[in-house]
């Protein structure tokens, strides 16, 4: 049984550990979208070049984050989370000195890699190595860490592009790893899953992330048309079915069909979808938007995006507690609905827009909505199957959630008319800024009516995420494997 104490020194150099691995993934995700616009005219990129910037980081992290924690409790979760911090510095410093966007490019999808190795083991490790008495606070306290990560990432972005480049929000991760790796093997202890056995499920995920890679592909680039993207289309959906097919066929696959039997739970994740779909693009979009239509400076667009992750980290515990109440779904209709309402907000964010009367209102009713809905949805996730799957069934979630985004990412520039120099022009990108705000809204309130259609009170015996103060945009809190032991 894991027997450190918090208070001890050991606790406090794991819990230092777990921070800075966990926040070398958070922060990328979320200060790149700031650092887009200055990217594009250093590197003479065009809009397509800087989705991939965006969706080849998520592309591998969403095919492979379920390997990954499968990969930690076979060979170790300290291996392998070391292993992830320092493939994503090398990758970062890959990005970080990239010469044109092509390298950019394939260096984010390096990055996405080292993430997936990462990310799950974080948590696990807190979850593996602390006694069960204090496992409750550590996991507050790295959850909360790591929300101020989220909420301080944009403006630390927008500060690194306007200062000394934007080369730098990815070359910041590799002195962040030099403290990582060191304090990780010297005070980590090991741990694994003596369970564990049976073979990886390589091939789903290579036809996970292949699929999601081709569909990306064939989105992307869908404005040019020709042969190449019919057969990239064709070519993803049929990497898709066969993962579905080699799902179905192997005893030890990493996403089992039959968790889907519960209706609760597809509808949970259908929800998931539909509401991460809607804040991938925003995100994407709204970074673009106040710097090339408004005006921002990088740091002031960042800053400008602090209010919803705030709010998200400030009140999340207290949406939790009242979901417990009265159920998750209230707050899962409620909440996607306050969501399209502020990005609907975002209509009025134009030119010459006034930061106090405009942009804030939508940010904070956006933020609103996310604090309505982020708790209840993960709690949900975990009450709607057995307690022995509440692990895998958090990955799933999560998982679908950054497919959702990258997906978003793809599609609303096409759906939106977006040009490849759109960017470049302010006026037509501003057009089809308010175009892309109104299918974000769309899909925000279709998974409003299938939560208020399908989703019910989970089992008595459900309890909520430890993970509630969250300050993540791209995907749902991921809880670690042994909350199955804390829930069971």
């Amino acid at each position: 049984m894991p027997d450190v104490r918090l208070a001890s020194p050991q606790g406090k150099w794991i819990l230092l550990t777990t921070v800075l691995g966990s926040s070398m993934a958070m922060l990328d995700s979320t200060v790149v979208n700031v650092a887009l616009p200055r990217i594009g005219r250093d590197l003479d990129a065009n809009l397509s070049a800087l989705q991939w910037t965006v969706n080849a980081y998520m592309v591998t992290l969403a095919g492979l984050i379920l390997l990954g924690g499968a990969l930690g409790d076979r060979f170790g979760r300290r291996k392998v989370f070391v292993v992830g911090v320092v493939w994503f510095a090398l990758a970062s410093l890959l990005c970080g000195i990239a010469p044109n966007a092509g390298v950019l490019i394939a260096a984010r999808a390096l990055q996405g890699v080292g993430g997936a190795l990462l990310t799950p083991g974080s948590l696990a490790l807190i979850q593996a190595s602390f006694h069960p008495d204090d496992r409750g606070r550590a996991v507050g306290l790295w959850s909360g860490f790591g929300g101020i990560g989220a909420a301080v990432g944009p403006f630390v972005g927008g500060w690194l592009v306007d200062g000394p480049g934007w080369r730098w929000v990815f070359l910041l991760n590799v002195p962040l790893a030099l403290v990582c790796v060191p304090v990780a093997l010297r005070h980590v202890p090991e741990s694994g899953d003596q369970q564990a056995h049976g073979r990886f499920d390589v091939l789903g995920a290579v036809l996970g992330a292949l699929a999601l890679a081709l569909v990306t592909y064939a989105l992307i680039e869908a404005g040019e048309g020709g042969l190449v993207v019919v057969v990239s289309a064709v070519a993803g959906l049929g990497a898709a079915v066969a993962f579905v097919v080699v799902e179905r066929r192997r005893p030890d696959s990493m996403m089992p069909p039959d968790i889907f039997a519960s209706r609760q739970f597809t509808a949970v994740n259908l929800v998931t979808l539909c509401v991460y779909a809607a804040l991938g693009g925003f995100f994407f979009l709204a970074a673009l938007q106040l710097q090339v239509v408004v005006g921002y400076s990088a740091l002031a667009a960042g800053t400008a995006l602090l209010p919803t992750t705030v709010l998200m980290l400030l009140l999340s515990a207290r949406s939790g507690e009242l979901a417990d109440r009265i159920g998750p779904r209230i707050p899962l209709t409620v909440g996607p609905l306050l969501c399209a309402a502020g990005m609907l907000l975002m209509l009025r964010v134009g030119p010459g827009a006034s930061y106090v009367a405009d942009v804030l209102p939508a940010l904070v009713v956006l933020g609103l909505g996310l604090v309505t809905l982020v708790a209840p949805l993960t709690a949900t996730v975990l009450g709607s199957v057995s307690v022995v799957r509440a692990g895998l069934a958090s990955g799933i979630n999560n998982a679908a959630a950054r497919a959702a985004g990258l997906m978003a990412v793809a599609a609303l520039p096409l759906l939106a008319g977006m040009g490849e120099e759109a960017y470049r022009e302010p006026a037509a990108f501003d057009t089809a800024f308010d175009k892309a705000m109104g299918w974000c809204a769309g899909s925000l309130v279709v998974g409003a009516m299938i939560a208020a259609a399908v989703v019910r009170r989970p089992p008595p015996d459900c309890k909520r995420p430890e993970c509630l103060r969250h300050g993540g945009v791209t995907a749902p809190p991921l809880e670690g494997e042994p909350v199955r032991k804390r829930l069971g």
